[in-house]
């Protein structure tokens, strides 16, 4: 069984057949319930309607492309008289106020990131461990991370990895051992502090 079309096109072809066909075997449709001549009235309103959209489209796309050509004029328009009020009252932000600017903000200083958050170990092997963990919500953002590792209960910290996402998987790592881990998120500024501590035994 034939299924109706879906677009405008196969439409519009369907009606055009259907008016030629009912048209043409009048003998064998005698009596549609739509005769061949509403059923091309209908048709043409559909293209009279069809055309105005098409139209009304190209105008409006004009238009849009007058609007962003004006709006590019203004905003050429507006920086110029920026860099000029910049340069006459020496970036003087109470002055640039009172055209609606501000002048130069000044430069935030870096700070360290805080502690990096919910150091888990989810997956270990033999000699191997995938860490991950969550970026501090506090401090300067974050550039790297120190990976750090020491044997419990009371070795020493030692730097085995820098990770610049927020996961790291270790190889290579010493086995029969009780391991912890911590993470350190750092940046230009310094270093955040230590994460909770992961246990692990490979």
């Amino acid at each position: 069984m034939a299924r109706f079309p879906r677009t405008e096109p196969e439409i519009a072809a369907l009606a055009e057949a259907m008016i030629t066909g009912l048209t043409d075997n009048s003998a064998i449709y005698p009596a549609p319930p739509i005769a061949p001549l509403d059923l091309t009235t209908a048709k043409n309103a559909y293209i009279i309607a069809l055309n105005a959209a098409i139209a009304a489209a190209a105008a409006a796309e004009a238009a849009t492309a007058t609007k962003d050509d004006a709006l590019e004029e203004l905003i050429d328009a507006m920086k110029s008289d920026i860099r000029y009020a910049e340069n006459t009252v020496n970036f003087d932000d109470d002055k640039l106020k009172l055209i609606g600017w501000a002048g130069k903000k000044a430069p935030t200083a870096l700070t360290p990131p805080g502690q990096t958050r919910l150091l888990e170990a989810p997956r270990q092997g033999n000699g191997w461990v995938f860490l991950d963990w969550k970026a501090p919500i506090d401090g300067g953002a974050p550039n790297a991370y120190k990976v750090t590792r020491r044997e419990r209960p009371d070795g020493t910290w030692a730097e085995v990895a820098t990770a610049v996402i927020s996961e790291a998987t270790l190889v290579e790592q010493p086995k029969g051992k009780e391991l912890e881990y911590r993470i350190i998120a750092i940046n230009k500024a310094g270093d955040g502090s230590p994460s909770n501590t992961a246990m692990v035994v490979l």
